[in-house]
């Protein structure tokens, strides 16, 4: 079982699995202490999250710095960040050695096949996805699996997670449409899109065969986010394997399970592509894979498992992990500090106010409020939001919405979680000096969940 860190730096570590979304950029609107991230602890056996989101500018140091000890997932077209040491690029990209399999053996002595140009057939049914995260100045590049005709695309929930601009291209025509997002269950990493006029479009041919240890199969994706379908032939090496996220901050530990694990050489930018097995049909979705050895280890949902939780997305069937359509958005950032029952140091949630939070641990007072009111500490605004038009400042506090009493930045999340873009709440909060206020906002439609 491999075991990932769900949070938003992009990090990956020795021996880990690694999500696969590229993304680069910095956290936009906000007061740099609420947008600052701790670093990634580089040990064997942890690594990086599902989310694909934006990388932590700041902590980064030369380019190519990647290897052996940690790599970053991506070179999106953002603002170059990184973290733990590491600038975009997880060793594949020129300067990094990580994840850099040639045919023969490397440098590293491996000896696996590396990736070469998708043929016609091999990308008929996949799609080039590229996103952009307004709130967060960042850009990410993924890849996604044809349903239909009209333009359902299948693709993972860290792919388009956060994002506020989807496009996709058709590889094999190269035509662009823009995207929206159908529904998401980010416990499943499973996402559905919506093209906007597709019509005629090549769905990808799903197998109906079970797949087995020792199978042929090929990783067609987005590699690198280079905008070019790129096919890595590998080998079916376990069946019903585990990739975990290990709890931090507000985030609970995740699992998915009954994984397709493949040695095929595939890397960054690869999630929501085909695995294809050895008639040329969809077997699984390219989720996750190894970093920092030679010799990289894939992961795969299997394709029955994804359309499966698709189909619920696509029927329009509420469940207590999925989102359908967008989140009801507020527009804020939030600190959320605790003691830490190890280190007596406080843990910090930067929080966007739509149900969604990221973590961080290890660090506190970076928001400059020492507000006693019990609440969700405003840690920043972002613009044109409801909470800038209700006149939310840093540093005052929410203390309810509508009947629900706000607690802390997870309250609130859960609170806005249980809305719908357009609903209108009403939302009281004290400001730094202590006077009470209460206004009616109308939630937006939030980033992609």
């Amino acid at each position: 079982m491999s075991t990932i860190p769900r949070r938003r730096l992009a990090a990956a570590v020795t021996a880990a699995a690694a999500a696969l979304a590229l993304t680069v950029g910095t956290a936009a609107e906000l007061p740099a202490a609420a947008a600052a991230h701790t670093s990634t602890v580089a040990t064997t056996q942890s690594a990086i999250p599902f989310t694909g989101q934006a990388t932590d500018p700041g902590q980064g140091t030369d380019p190519g710095q990647s290897g052996g000890q940690s790599s970053g997932l991506g070179q999106g077209k953002g603002t170059q960040g990184g973290t733990n040491g590491v600038t975009p690029g997880n060793g594949t990209a020129p300067g990094g050695n990580a994840q850099s399999p040639n045919t023969g053996q490397d440098s590293n002595g491996s000896t696996q096949q590396e990736a070469s140009p998708a043929s016609a057939e091999e990308s008929t049914g996949v799609i080039l996805i590229d996103t952009e995260l307004g709130y967060e100045n960042a850009e990410a590049a993924g890849t996604g699996i044809v349903l239909s005709k009209d333009g359902l695309v299948l693709t993972n929930n860290h792919v388009i997670a956060d994002s506020t601009k989807i496009s996709v291209t058709v590889a094999t025509t190269g035509k662009t449409y823009e995207a929206s997002v159908v529904g998401s269950d980010s416990t499943k990493d499973v996402a559905v899109l919506q093209l906007k006029d597709a019509s005629n479009l090549q769905p990808a041919t799903v197998d109906d065969d079970s797949v087995t240890v020792g199978d042929d199969v090929t990783a067609v994706g987005n590699s690198e986010g280079q905008g070019q379908l790129q096919a890595a032939d590998g080998t079916v090496t376990d069946l019903g394997a585990s990739v975990t996220t290990t709890a931090q901050g507000s985030e609970d530990s995740e699992t998915l399970n009954n994984m397709i694990q493949v040695q095929a050489d595939i890397v960054s930018g690869d999630s929501g592509g085909a695995l294809l097995g050895d008639e040329g049909e969809v077997v699984g979705m390219n989720t996750a894979a190894s970093s920092g050895s030679a010799t990289v280890t894939g992961f795969a949902i299997p394709i029955e498992s994804a359309l499966t939780t698709a189909e619920s997305i696509i029927d329009g069937q509420q469940t207590s992990t999925n989102t359908i359509g967008y989140p009801a958005f507020l527009g804020i950032g939030v600190q959320q500090d605790s003691q830490s029952t190890q280190s007596g140091q406080g843990s910090q949630s930067i929080q966007p106010g739509d149900g969604n939070s990221n973590s961080q641990s290890g660090q506190s007072g970076q928001s400059g409020s020492t507000s006693q009111t019990a609440g969700a500490v405003v840690a920043g605004v972002y613009e044109d939001t409801p909470a800038a038009e209700a006149g939310l400042t840093a540093g005052d506090t929410i203390t309810q919405i509508g009947s629900t009493q706000i607690t802390d930045g997870t309250a609130l999340s859960s609170a806005i979680a249980e809305h719908k873009p357009g609903d209108t709440v009403s939302m009281s909060w004290t400001d730094a000096d202590g006077q009470s206020h209460t206004a009616e906002v109308t939630l937006t439609e939030g980033p992609a969940a």
